[in-house]
């Protein structure tokens, strides 16, 4: 006859089990953590947000990027997915994921590819830079580098100063790259025509930041791989899409807020 254990044991069990798995979190060492933050407010319409997802889907099933991983001094990476629009729209999709093995970047792929896309309302960069930065500081791993990695089609138009928020990121030693989206002719009021240069100016900062914008449909798979092994190789890789942090004017960062109170009148 076969022994019982006490309910007490099996959620004692249970606990230890859960600890130990997070003590090991804590004490992994990674090259890089990296917040791939994504864009999904309304202004994103769905053949873009399917196209968006689509391109990271892909980028985790290519050989160059795990190729990338694998050049690392550890040789492994920390990766999160994260949903956001309006200031209190923040969702993560795929949590903090330890990309070691081929293996490892495929199930970050697959679970990536079977979530649901939702969409919600406003563009608050200034609110996924805060949320991505409270996921680096509170994700228990080590890391050599920390990133954040934020797409999108619109100025920051709610929420906290989009400036502010990536001062006090880089103050901390984070890293901020962008991936504009500019596929349409700007014709609505919350439209932004230079928003490469809004990134450029207001989004991005930190050693080695940079930012490729997105022009075509057929841009985004090749994009958004090559963006990603920039980031986890951590060095310069002269290519066309890649786009200079100063240059030209600088650009007013409150201006998705200015156009915001010209359509609302407040």
């Amino acid at each position: 006859m076969g022994s019982t254990r006490h309910p007490l044991s099996c959620l004692l069990l249970t606990a230890g089990t859960l600890f130990s798995s997070l003590s090991a979190q804590a004490d992994t060492e990674v090259d890089l953590a990296l917040v791939l933050a994504v864009d999904v407010s309304n202004s994103m319409e769905d053949d873009e947000q399917k196209l968006q997802r689509g391109g990271f889907v892909a980028a985790f099933q290519s050989p160059d990027v795990y190729k990338a991983i694998n050049s690392g001094a550890l040789g492994r990476i920390a990766i999160m997915y994260v949903e956001w629009a309006g200031a209190s729209y923040q969702r993560i999709i795929v949590p903090w994921t330890l990309i070691e093995q081929p293996s490892d970047a495929l199930t970050f792929s697959a679970r990536l590819a079977d979530a649901p896309i939702h969409s919600a309302e406003y563009t608050s960069i200034s609110g996924a830079i805060d949320f991505s930065v409270r996921q680096l500081r509170e994700s228990g791993f080590v890391a050599g580098r920390r990133a954040i990695d934020i797409s999108g089609d619109g100025a920051n138009n709610q929420g906290r100063i989009v400036s502010t928020a990536r001062d006090d990121a880089l103050a901390q030693g984070i890293t901020i790259n962008g991936l504009p989206i500019m596929l349409k002719r700007p014709d609505y009021v919350w439209d932004l025509e230079n928003l490469d240069r809004y990134y450029r100016d207001c989004v991005i900062g930190g050693p080695g930041s940079f930012m490729i914008p997105v022009w075509k449909q057929s841009q985004f798979v090749p994009t958004i791989r090559e963006k990603i092994i920039r980031e986890i190789a951590d060095q310069s890789q002269p290519h066309s899409m890649f786009q200079p942090t100063q240059a030209g004017p600088l650009t007013n960062c409150l201006a998705g807020e200015r156009r915001i109170r010209s359509r609302t009148g407040q």
